[in-house]
């Protein structure tokens, strides 16, 4: 009986050592975010299970900082309107401001801005595998099964960055400033009118 039961434990032992090595030799590591797919690979998760603002992490460090000054530039006019604007003038700027205005953070604004202006959609429905990968100093791109190249950048902290959303953030940055500068000059007027 001992025999039996000493057969039966190392057949168990043998299996389990063999299903062990079976699945480290036939499992393919997850890339570091570190590698241009590893981050590519971490974006299309993000995208494909809904969670946008987890791609964040895997855009370039202008677009992130373009992010939180689109947030910190529209606070700071909804700010001056709520203090200054006549209440028949604040609902319509305020309403085009809020969802940025009051984001909990950068993040938020890029998957806002992103949903808004449809490149998410775009972006769901052309990530595929990676096929190749081309790096040149701190750039590289991936180029996708579908044959679509993907841009991105080397941060900082070795984590490579998306570009596809930079421009467009930096030029909604600019805008947010231009807006705060108009947004600032009316509300001195109205401050003004109701100090005369």
């Amino acid at each position: 009986m001992r025999t039996k039961i000493a057969i039966v434990a190392v057949l168990a032992l043998v299996a389990v050592a063999a299903w062990i090595a079976w699945d480290r030799v036939g499992r393919t590591p997850f890339p570091a975010d570190t590698t241009p797919e590893g981050a590519y690979l971490r974006v299309v998760i993000a995208v494909s299970e809904g969670h946008p603002r987890d791609m964040f992490a895997y855009v370039e460090t202008d677009a992130q900082w373009a992010a939180y000054t689109i947030r910190d530039l529209r606070a700071k006019a909804c700010a001056r309107i709520e203090a200054s604007y006549p209440e028949a003038e604040r609902g319509k700027l305020l309403d085009a401001y809020r969802a940025e205005a009051t984001a909990p953070d950068g993040a938020d604004v890029l998957a806002l801005l992103a949903a808004r202006d449809g490149s998410l959609a775009r972006l769901g429905r052309d990530l595929s595998g990676v096929k190749s990968v081309e790096v040149s100093g701190d750039r590289a791109t991936v180029v996708t099964a579908r044959g679509t190249r993907y841009p991105f950048r080397k941060r900082d902290n070795g984590i490579w960055g998306l570009t596809i959303f930079t421009a467009s953030l930096m030029a909604e940055a600019d805008r947010a400033a231009r807006d705060l500068a108009v947004v600032t000059a009316a509300a001195d007027d109205y401050d003004r009118a109701k100090g005369g």
